[in-house]
């Protein structure tokens, strides 16, 4: 079917760990994403998204700017290489119930996989084997 390097987005939006929420919220809002990865010496410890600031600071009234994104950050996160295959990225993403994996290399971030590039590759593949299957009825 593939492998994770053929859909995985290589452009991906860090933040360093001693930031706080309101600086991540911005970033968030500028860049017009979900998600950011969090890094420490340009090494990924994390992961801040949209929901956790709504769950664990807005929800909660705090100020955003009194909050370490290392307080707030998904600390154990998933991860794959970009040679495994994408049935086992969707697995990994079905068996652990999220919407995004990191994609790492020698431990240094390389990329992701987000539930959107899936359903756009799963999409394609669909479009294609009905075009192919059309064709091959009309012969």
């Amino acid at each position: 079917m593939g492998h994770v390097r053929d859909i995985m987005e290589k452009n991906v939006i860090t933040i360093e760990h001693n930031k706080n929420a309101l600086d991540a919220s911005k970033m968030l809002k500028e860049k017009e994403i979900s998600f950011l990865v969090i890094v420490k010496e340009g090494l990924p410890t994390g992961i801040v998204s949209e929901r956790d600031i709504v769950r664990k600071i807005a929800a909660e009234d705090k100020r955003a700017s009194e909050i370490l994104l290392e307080s707030i950050m998904s600390k154990n996160f998933r991860w794959v290489k970009p040679e495994d295959t994408i049935e086992d990225a969707v697995q990994k993403m079905l068996n652990n119930n999220i919407r995004r994996l990191l994609v790492l290399e020698n431990e240094n971030l390389a990329g992701v996989i987000t539930q959107t590039d899936l359903t756009s590759f799963l999409r394609s593949k669909l479009l294609i084997n009905g075009t192919i299957k059309n064709i091959e009825t009309e012969d």
